[in-house]
């Protein structure tokens, strides 16, 4: 756990709190629609699929591909100068959504479109644990 963690933090309210309690114990989880099996990401109230309300959290791979990235060489917010060039990977998950995160463990140059990765945690704090790939 890093105790001087600068970086911004998420923003926990009643719909993701589920994620982030599992993402703390080093699960992964994803909300699936009860009605047609949608996987979603981010959370919701509804399912964007089917619109039903039913909807469950499960423990999924943590395992994806990546579908894109970008390399970050300016500095946006002073507590990433010191990670300057960085990459941001859009994430597809062997599950179906698609999320933006960190990934580790890899040179930006290094990256490649297909790429398999599979999730990590980075524990910045006692409450928070941040999701983050690496390369599988």
């Amino acid at each position: 756990m890093n105790s001087a963690y600068e970086k911004p933090l998420p923003r926990i309210d009643e719909i993701n709190k589920p994620y982030w309690e599992a993402a703390k114990r080093h699960e992964f989880v994803l909300q699936r629609c009860d009605n047609c099996g949608n996987y979603r990401y981010p959370a919701g109230i509804v399912c964007p699929h089917c619109m039903s309300d039913k909807l469950t959290w499960v423990k999924v791979s943590g395992r994806g591909r990546v579908y894109t990235w970008v390399v970050i060489h300016q500095v946006y917010h002073p507590a990433f100068a010191g990670d300057i060039p960085y990459a941001v990977v859009a994430v597809e998950l062997e599950e179906g959504p698609r999320m933006s995160t960190s990934l580790v463990g890899c040179k930006p140059e290094d990256i490649t479109i297909g790429m398999p990765v599979e999730v990590a945690f980075n524990d910045v704090s006692r409450e928070i644990a941040l999701p983050v790939f690496r390369p599988a």
